[in-house]
């Protein structure tokens, strides 16, 4: 599918610009055309009813694949120029760092990926998962469930997988588990031979953490799948969706399970609409619906619900109407705190398409020996 154009219908004053920071390149690349299709469709319906504060949304895509300085510069030059009044979009951590001082104090930014927690900068808001949410009652769910008490972990070499590897050693010694391994390959230049050699290697570890993003990931599951590794290895990932499970290969994910906000397979009423929606706009040959796409709604719809309620995009307006904020989404009814959207978590097993739904983590304060 090709890149759509923007939703023009209304001029300067009483259009809503939102920059949609996607990757177009690099390993991220897969999700770019599924992200851009879902907040196409979101303006399309946004813009046949009232729009937002009676402005139509116009969308101006930013490459977020690009070094993070150069996302940086395009969207300070847009801010700029008056051609962005708020930012989102599914990009990595290491482009959310870049982008922060230029957003903070001029415009809304909600980032909408999984992430390694910690954002508290005034005027970003996060809607995706993160570790203690997601990693730690998974690994908490194998050992109770499959018995796993051994564990490699395998990243790509920045932001978010480090420090999320950190937060699952972390976890791993609260459940009394052994961390055998972790490994760290440079982002979008996978090479796994010297990690899957250690792996097959190995006598011992129940489990693989996979920590990849993409393209990277893709090739791991390919190399991983080559060597027979998935018939005595489970791999779980928190990252991983319908884009990579196709690319990946008939197979190649057998034995893996995903945890997640959301999964295209999820059967609430809300989630159900999306999916509807989704194939009557863009048709059978449309980029599928993943997480990451859905993860760019929960941004725009965030903006949209925000700056209704606020009846401004004034950041100061904004902060008034944040904390105790909720909304409906796909994902179920969100409460927004702290700058942070809180979810339900969802285990599901990777299938040769699609992903099957387990079970849904309940959030608690956790007691884990």
């Amino acid at each position: 599918m090709g890149r759509m154009p923007a939703f023009h219908e209304a001029r300067s004053g009483h259009v809503l610009k939102v920059g949609l920071a996607i990757p177009l390149q690099g390993p991220g690349g897969i999700f770019g055309p599924s992200c851009e299709a879902v907040a196409e469709l979101y303006a399309r319906q946004s813009n046949a009813a009232s729009g937002v504060i009676g402005r139509q949304i116009e969308l101006e895509i930013i490459d977020a694949g690009a070094p993070p300085a150069l996302v940086a510069a395009e969207v300070g030059r847009l801010i700029d120029g008056g051609q962005i009044d708020a930012l989102t979009g599914w990009h990595i951590s290491s482009v959310r760092e870049a982008l922060t001082p230029v957003t903070t104090g001029r415009i809304p930014y909600v980032y909408t990926p999984l992430y390694e927690g910690g954002e508290r900068e005034p005027g970003v808001f996060c809607t995706g998962e993160t570790p203690e949410r997601q990693i730690a009652p998974a690994l908490e769910w194998f050992r109770a469930e499959l018995g796993l008490r051994r564990w490699h972990i395998v990243g790509s070499d920045y932001v978010w997988p480090k420090r999320s590897a950190r937060a699952a050693q972390d976890f791993a010694r609260d459940l009394d588990l052994d961390v055998l391994s972790t490994s760290f390959i440079r982002f979008g230049h996978a090479d796994y031979s010297s990690v899957l050699d250690e792996l097959e290697a190995s006598t011992s570890g129940d489990g693989v953490l996979m920590l990849l993003v993409g393209q990277d990931a893709v090739e791991f599951n390919r190399e991983f799948f080559a060597r027979g590794l998935q018939r005595h290895l489970v791999r779980f990932a928190p990252l991983m969706e319908e884009n990579m499970l196709l690319a990946s290969g008939g197979g190649a994910c057998e034995n893996m399970y995903v945890a997640a906000g959301y999964f295209r397979s999820l059967t609430t009423e809300s989630s159900l609409d999306l999916v509807g929606a989704y194939a009557s706009e863009f048709g059978a040959a449309a980029p599928p619906l993943n997480n990451q796409a859905e993860s760019c709604l929960e941004g725009i719809t965030l903006l949209a619900e925000l700056i209704t309620a606020a009846g401004s995009t004034e950041l100061g307006d904004i902060f008034t109407v944040t904390d105790g904020f909720g909304y409906e989404s796909p994902r179920g009814s969100l409460e927004f705190r702290g700058g942070h959207v809180h979810q339900q978590i969802h285990l599901a097993q990777a299938e040769w398409a699609d992903f099957d739904v387990l079970t849904t983590f309940q959030q608690r304060n956790r007691a884990l020996r």
